[in-house]
């Protein structure tokens, strides 16, 4: 055999294996999320970025209508509560002459996901995600989006997790 034949029997033996060996050990795609409510409350969502971003993952599934109209807060099966967002920056490092080198970026986030009747279905909750970013003074500008778009993935993430821990919850 060849070594081109020879690597070409070993794809072709392996693949099934792998397939074999990825069902075995519980990994699945990631699919769409089912939610035990059909009508989610956030409030208004423009002054909130995350906000944004949890509406739209929530009404991608397809199953779940938003409403960001308090005046119809009343047909809503579950209420979210954002209780806080903030952002911090703090600096991680300098260097020997005291110019900042590191900053540490965090975003913190304490919700709670509740009935309209008030039953509690994901008490108070803090969720945090942090990053570290270099800087350079010569590169303030690049920095600062490089900062914004950090901000902006960190908040993806901890929407994820907000969406996965409704997801997770089995009757209201």
């Amino acid at each position: 055999m060849h070594t081109t034949q020879r690597r070409a029997w070993l794809r072709s033996a392996l693949a099934p294996l792998s397939a074999v060996a990825l069902a075995s050990c519980g990994f699945a795609l990631r699919s769409s999320q089912k939610f035990p409510f059909k009508t989610l409350y956030t409030g208004p969502i423009a002054a909130s970025p995350l906000l944004i971003e949890l509406s739209r993952q929530v009404a991608g599934t397809g199953g779940v209508e938003v409403i960001i109209d308090q005046r119809q807060v009343e047909r809503a099966d579950v209420i979210f509560e954002l209780l806080q967002e903030q952002r911090e920056k703090v600096v991680a490092g300098r260097t020997s002459s005291g110019s900042v080198r590191e900053f540490l970026l965090r975003t913190n986030l304490r919700f709670r996901l509740r009935t309209r009747e008030g039953k509690e279905l994901i008490p108070e909750t803090l969720l945090v995600s942090t990053t570290d970013i270099s800087y350079n003074e010569t590169l303030a500008l690049s920095k600062d989006q490089e900062e914004q778009m950090l901000y902006s993935n960190m908040g993806k993430d901890l929407v994820g997790q907000i969406v996965r821990r409704m997801a997770a919850l089995t009757s209201l």
